[in-house]
């Protein structure tokens, strides 16, 4: 009898969970509803545990209950915009979460759901309308508008749209999150769509697009064309990092034993200073004479070779041996697939970089898509006029999108201002020492910006969290305090922890303990400057 009663418990009980949970979750209704350009081609509830990545053989485990939702979007015929919703079926903290993508996109950034999920946002994302490649993207050119800013407003409209039709009454606030290419999303949300987000972060923003690159262009070109050759193996890219770091780390504001510098725009770094290699001879522990001038050219950046003017900001000292700068840009087995998509769009799928002219090919390119694909724009009144907010960052070590652009692009918005006061106002901007592309780096690795939950959410330490706290409750960040991990990795434990400070403000080591954030204070270099491009390559 007891085992009957214990039986028909079991079943009620199951029967009354899977009842609830697909009562909670509710979300295949939402593929029969009308979206405006939108064709819902998934919505499914995902249970709590592992969850197969679509596509792929990857599994991510112990994700909470959600309900996925997948569309295509069409704002013109020829757009192909792919975007997923991911919205939590229970804890949701009541706000909308748009994230960016990276490279030239073509795939959903799944890392950045999942992310956004675990901290409780109905989070989306899209593929900018790229798929299955940015290559492929050649004589299509309403994707590029795509790629350029359409799709992840149009993301953000059809993904507010899906969450409020999920949850029945509205969010309370809308942010935008991303890095790099997320980035460039970013600034051309604040920019373009000021009116999409309450609060923005942007990191390493790829939002000088057609010169950034140029840039990758330049190095490649000459680190492939001098007699000779000026390729620079892996152990000159280490021996021409050491010996930066040897006459400049810790002289810059960073701590004795650093080994990345807290402010390059400080260190002075003279190549002529570097082994030479004898005629006819390289044991690896020298530079060539080809190379010593492949090497001036990098740190001089992209330049017109009629006018002299600079097209683009060089890497930053102290990043040349990170595996995303000169390493990867130098080489013509990896470059050309992942970073000239543009140049495939403008001048086609044969696109040779040797030929490439810095002058009318450059003007060229700037022509048809500077126009839809650089977030260069200053005049950021609108966002202010309504009350965004804006958070920026960028690591001193980054190689791939070179912070300089960054800080030269926030130096404009203060002029725009009419000052830093008004500016920090509504936007904010902090350099991250020794971080690389949007983390990892020999230095300060994490302050939340990825969304992961490393870092402790509060926004002393969690840079979203930060941006929540100044949207809602109006108080703007005037520190966060950053992780480095031992050999970049969040299981190896903590390296040490450093404030950082809202730019113009550095930390500055003073005295005791380097590992702990109290032996730093912020203290501005207003005499410190970065060499960055001409007005006309800032369109």
């Amino acid at each position: 009898m007891h085992r009957k009663k214990y039986v028909l418990l079991t079943f009620f009980l199951l029967s009354f969970f899977r009842s609830s949970t697909a009562q909670d979750c509710d979300c295949q209704r939402l593929a029969s509803q009308a979206f405006p350009n939108a064709i819902v081609t998934t919505a499914e509830c995902v249970a709590v545990g592992a969850f197969r990545i679509p596509g792929s053989n990857h599994v991510v485990p112990d994700l909470p209950a959600f309900c996925r939702v997948a569309a295509t979007l069409k704002p013109v015929p020829e757009s192909n915009i792919h975007i997923e919703v991911w919205l939590p079926s229970t804890g949701w903290n009541g706000r909308f979460l748009g994230t960016g993508n990276g490279g030239g996109a073509g795939n959903i950034g799944y890392s950045a759901l999942i992310n956004g999920l675990k901290r409780g946002f109905a989070t989306a994302n899209t593929d900018m309308g790229t798929a299955p490649t940015a290559n492929e993207a050649v004589g299509h050119p309403e994707r590029w508008v795509d790629f350029g800013h359409r799709a992840t407003h149009e993301m953000t409209v059809t993904g507010k749209a899906i969450t409020q039709a999920y949850y029945r009454k509205p969010f309370h606030h809308a942010y935008f999150a991303g890095c790099s290419t997320g980035g460039q999303q970013a600034l051309m949300e604040a920019q373009r769509y000021p009116e999409d987000y309450d609060g923005i972060l942007a990191g390493a923003p790829a939002n000088n697009r057609t010169h950034l690159h140029t840039g990758f262009v330049w190095n490649l070109k000459v680190t492939n064309q001098f007699p000779g050759g000026a390729f620079l193996p892996k152990e000159k890219l280490t021996l021409i990092t050491n010996a930066v770091l040897k006459a400049c780390a810790g002289k810059d504001g960073g701590a004795p034993g650093d080994n990345f510098l807290t402010d390059p725009r400080a260190c002075r770094f003279d190549p002529e200073t570097l082994p030479r290699c004898p005629d006819g001879v390289d044991d690896g522990t020298c530079l060539t004479a080809a190379q010593r001038t492949a090497l001036q050219k990098i740190y001089a950046g992209p330049t017109n070779p009629r006018t002299g003017e600079r097209l683009y900001t060089p890497i930053p000292l102290g990043s040349e041996a990170i595996a995303s700068g000169l390493e990867m840009q130098q080489n013509p087995k990896q470059a050309p697939n992942s970073l000239f998509y543009q140049y495939k769009w403008v001048f086609g799928p044969n696109f040779d970089y040797a030929s490439f002219d810095f002058d009318r090919d450059q003007d060229k390119m700037d022509s048809v898509l500077a126009p839809i694909l650089n977030a260069n724009d200053p005049d950021l009144r609108p966002l202010k006029k309504r009350g965004g907010k804006l958070l920026m960052y960028a690591g001193t070590a980054d190689p791939l999108v070179p912070y300089q652009d960054a800080l030269a692009y926030y130096e404009r918005v203060v002029k725009a201002q009419g000052g830093l006061k008004p500016t920090q106002e509504f936007f904010r901007f902090f350099l991250i020492p020794g971080m690389a592309h949007c983390g990892g780096g020999p230095g300060l690795n994490d302050c939340g910006q990825n969304l992961a939950l490393n870092v402790p959410q509060d926004r002393a330490h969690d840079v979203l969290t930060a941006l929540i706290n100044w949207v809602e409750q109006g108080t703007g960040p005037d520190q966060l305090v950053a992780t480095a991990y031992q050999n970049e990795l969040p299981a190896n434990g903590v390296r040490f922890r450093r404030p950082v400070y809202p730019y113009p403000k550095l930390p500055r080591y003073i005295k005791g303990d380097p590992n702990l954030p109290t032996s730093y204070r912020g203290v501005a270099y207003p005499k410190r400057t970065v060499l960055t491009p001409a007005g006309k390559y800032l369109r």
